[in-house]
């Protein structure tokens, strides 16, 4: 079975002077191997991401959605672990097959090869390719600025292995009266995303209404995820890049970063965060 999303390991811990020896608890890194399947083709792999075991089908499934490859609703027929007999059981469950009910919505590249727990541009074979992509518009939601202010700490109260390890970025989707939807933890920021994308994939859940908050910065391919999933407003507790403000400017996403206890920056589309 897939390892958990902690491992426990006995460490010395040097502190003043003083020498003492306890067990820690370190955040799971994993790879994990994604492939698509659809009638008249075989699994194919596509991608390895270095995650934190856990929500494995909803990372899979925001992935695909991210990536255009499940624009429909109704695109995905079935994600599930691997079950090639000449693999072993920890590589099984460390690959993901996602099962389409046709040839997906765009055509999978040849293997995008290994994306790091730091990756950047996740998945993306180009800047270009990106830019000729069609999306829906964004969902012009509104929120309160109490409720943008207050969502660093909803964010960080649905942390619990962040409490015990300190190694986890965090994603999670809120209603605009301080709701959590969903929140989901990894040691990569673009897979948390991935796995609450991918949750309201898998759970049917409209995605309207609602606003992203995210643990750290606002990278790029971040605001790309949240333009495919047509999420309108991301609240970061970090810092922006400038192609994430600039990618939000065109879509209309509201993005704000730097929010930490009643100050903000807000980037794009100020006009939607009610005062």
């Amino acid at each position: 079975m897939t390892k958990g999303p902690v491992t426990r390991y006995k460490v010395e811990v040097q502190d003043g002077g003083r020498t003492s020896r306890r067990e820690d608890v370190v955040v799971t890194e994993e790879p994990l191997e994604l492939r698509l399947e659809w009638p008249g083709r075989p699994p194919e792999p596509l991608v390895v991401t270095m995650r934190t075991p856990g929500s494995d089908f909803e990372l899979a499934a925001g992935f695909c959605l991210a990536e255009g490859f499940a624009v429909r609703p109704d695109a995905i027929r079935t994600v599930a672990y691997c079950t090639d007999v000449v693999l072993t059981r920890e590589q099984q469950f460390n690959t993901v097959t996602v099962t389409f009910d046709g040839p997906p919505d765009r055509e999978p590249p040849q293997r995008y090869g290994v994306t790091s727990a730091a990756c950047g541009v996740c998945g993306q074979q180009s800047l270009d390719e990106l830019a000729e992509r069609e999306y829906e518009p964004v969902d012009p939601v509104e929120a309160p600025l109490d409720l943008v202010l207050r969502l660093p700490d909803l964010l960080r109260d649905a942390q619990p292995t962040f409490g015990r390890t300190g190694g986890l970025h965090a994603a999670g989707l809120f209603t605009t009266d301080g709701r959590k939807v969903v929140v989901k933890e990894d040691v990569g920021r673009h897979n948390a995303v991935d796995k609450v994308i991918g949750w309201t994939v898998l759970n049917q859940h409209s995605r309207k209404g609602l606003v992203l908050a995210l643990s750290g910065r606002a990278g790029y391919e971040l605001v790309q995820k949240s333009v495919a999933a047509g999420i309108g407003m991301i609240v970061a507790v970090g810092a922006p890049s400038s192609l994430a403000v600039d990618l939000a400017r065109k879509f209309g996403i509201t993005l704000a970063g730097f929010t930490r206890g009643e100050r903000c920056v807000i980037y794009s589309a100020p006009e939607r965060i009610i005062r």
